[in-house]
């Protein structure tokens, strides 16, 4: 998949699965995988970008004797999903217009 794209795509991957439960990276990474691979040296600078983008906010819990960030989906990080879902029929069009299968009306 073209990087430009991909990119995109991942930064509401990274929203989607923070939605209704925060998380922490390498769960983060383990949820995404199952859609669109992701390393962690993709995850951390989306996740810096959604942080300084508001989209998200950190806190840290101890586990095992050790701090674990955790990652928390903001109200503005929810409308950017909200907003990247009510874009979708446009993206479904421009699939169907490169394949060929959109006509003009």
């Amino acid at each position: 998949m073209n990087a430009q794209l991909r990119k995109g795509f991942l930064e509401f991957c990274v929203l989607a699965s923070i939605v209704n439960k925060d998380s922490y990276g390498y769960q983060i990474i383990k949820d995404i995988n199952s859609c669109i691979s992701i390393s962690e040296s993709t995850l951390y600078p989306i996740l810096k970008r959604l942080e300084t983008q508001q989209d998200v906010i950190t806190y840290s819990v101890e586990h095992n004797g050790r701090l674990r960030k955790y990652y928390k989906i903001t109200e503005q990080g929810k409308i950017h999903l909200e907003e990247f879902l009510e874009n979708w029929k446009q993206i479904e069009n421009i699939y169907h217009f490169i394949k060929g299968e959109l006509k003009n009306e």
